[in-house]
């Protein structure tokens, strides 16, 4: 069964903060992933190259903890040597 075509209002013109009438939201569902952003996270998106590179989150996590335990270590001692002069 074919479902029944949707009716459009007729187009005015809109304010800058509204949402155009060629925009239907009606059958959208909301973002079953929000909650885990809301809560302090920073998104950062990959290139695909690098993201290739990585099966999952979890792991991509991981290899990134491990490089900044590096960078800090690094930093830590060009400090030390910075204070000696």
């Amino acid at each position: 069964m074919k479902r029944a075509p949707i009716k459009r209002k007729a187009t005015g013109q809109a304010d800058a903060d509204e949402i155009l009438p060629e925009y239907d939201f009606s059958r959208a569902s909301p973002n079953k992933y929000a909650s885990r952003y809301a809560a302090g996270s920073a998104v950062v998106v990959l290139e695909p190259d690098v993201a290739a590179a990585f099966p999952n989150s979890g792991e991509a996590n991981e290899a990134l903890r491990a490089l900044a335990g590096i960078i800090l270590k690094h930093r830590s001692r060009r400090t030390l040597l910075r204070r000696d002069f």
